[in-house]
């Protein structure tokens, strides 16, 4: 295949992928029975309207919904109020949608059933600081976690040891209604406990392991907000106000690769998954991938050409204290690997969140090949420069070829795809 037909090849891919994490479908699957008393809905993350209108769509009865989403557009829905906050970082818009949250689930009874609708992203939709704590607070806990590199599963168990919603309190404030979560995933292994960090699921985590994580990954806190996690009590999964609840991953990044390699077997090209968990430093990730893809192409020895590897997770990206532009985890390596797979033939890559946003612009991730490099500096770029200093998009964004699918409705992670023709 030449290059265009390659990149359409691979949006085809990921647009299966997406099509395969569609909340609605999923959602059908999973509808509880519908309770004596009131439904009441909640829910937060970048897919929330989307499952909020999916629900309604399936549920057969009332129900009182309200959910959080990022800013943005949205899906519109009858009975379900929608607020919008900021990702990835917390804004003021998300302390009143926390709240907001936290009341509607007063009052409720044991006849009452709750449906909270989580999805990845909801850690920065819903800052509920601990009392005696701002929202400043809650968002210099934030900056330091999404610099220090940890991976999301780390960075989620120190978040939960400082917050009045995460954790499964969100479940434990609807008391004694009993709560069903639907849980999209976004996190590598699927442990719907560190999706949004687990707003209506508790996990075992405690603030020894906490505290362990922000010394690891040299995480620079506040004394006052450290001595908060040392003490603080984290709900656990066999807290009596849990006993009826239920927890359900309906989408998830090995069903979406599954999809994807489905399609691509029918177009006669043989799909690899590498895995659906990896994490790492994006730029490393971004090298292993190119290495995988120029060894398989030498050896032969995995497959026959054409073939596609694929592969799910969620990178991260180390900031540290020097300065950073335009960058996004997919994008950075995706860039990293085009610097490997410099003058390299027949190599195609395509790395793209699954939400349809990948950091703070509005493209998903990018396209690379062996001549990425190369028309980079022609453009007067220096793609090692711009790897350097975090600014991967302004690469890709010099010769167009940035991914912008659109914003997706579902995030079941990254998405990731290296087509060897």
């Amino acid at each position: 295949m030449d290059i265009a037909r390659s990149r359409a090849f691979l949006a085809s891919l990921f647009q299966k992928a997406v099509e395969a994490a569609d909340p609605y479908d999923a959602i059908v699957r999973h509808l509880p029975q519908r309770p004596k008393g009131r439904t009441i809905v909640v829910g937060a993350g970048k897919a929330a309207s989307q499952m909020a209108a999916a629900f309604e769509r399936a549920w057969d009865g009332p129900l009182d919904g309200l959910v959080v989403a990022r800013h943005g557009p949205v899906e519109s829905c009858a009975q379900t109020g929608i607020l919008q906050a900021a990702h990835p970082v917390p804004d003021r818009a998300g302390l009143v949608a926390g709240e907001a949250l936290l009341n509607h689930l007063h009052g409720l009874t044991s006849d009452d059933l709750v449906v909270a609708l989580i999805s990845g992203g909801g850690s920065s939709l819903l800052p509920a600081p601990p009392f005696g704590f701002t929202l400043a607070d809650e968002i210099a806990l934030n900056e330091a976690l999404l610099a220090s590199g940890a991976p999301i599963s780390a960075m989620n168990v120190i978040r939960k040891h400082f917050s009045r919603i995460k954790g499964g309190r969100l479940a434990a404030q609807a008391y004694p209604a009993r709560v069903v979560s639907l849980v999209v995933s976004d996190v590598p292994g699927d442990n719907p406990a560190f999706v949004a960090s687990g707003p209506t699921v508790p996990d075992l985590s405690d603030a020894e392991e906490a505290l362990r994580l922000i010394r690891n990954y040299r995480i620079e806190l506040d004394a006052r907000m450290i001595d908060h996690i040392r003490t603080v009590r984290v709900p656990r999964p066999d807290d009596s106000v849990f006993a009826r609840n239920e927890v359900h991953v309906i989408a998830s990044a090995r069903v979406s690769l599954d999809a994807a390699a489905a399609l691509a077997r029918a177009e006669g090209v043989e799909p690899v998954i590498l895995s659906d968990c990896i994490e790492g430093e994006a730029r490393d990730i971004g090298r292993m991938h190119a290495a995988l893809a120029k060894e398989f192409a030498q050896t032969q020895g995995i497959a026959r050409k054409p073939f596609v590897l694929l592969s799910g997770g969620e990178t991260t990206v180390t900031i540290g204290g020097g300065s950073y532009g335009k960058g996004g985890r997919n994008s950075e390596l995706l860039l990293s690997s085009a610097l490997d797979l410099q003058g390299t033939d027949g190599i195609v890559g395509l790395a793209a969140d699954t939400d349809g946003i990948d950091g703070s612009e509005d493209n998903a991730g990018a396209f690379c090949d062996g001549t990425t490099v190369a028309r980079i500096r022609a453009r007067g770029g220096d793609a090692r420069a711009l790897l350097a200093g975090h600014d991967a998009w302004s690469a890709f964004d010099l010769i167009d070829d940035l991914f912008v699918p659109g914003p997706t409705g579902t995030n079941v992670n990254d998405f990731r795809a290296f087509l060897v023709s």
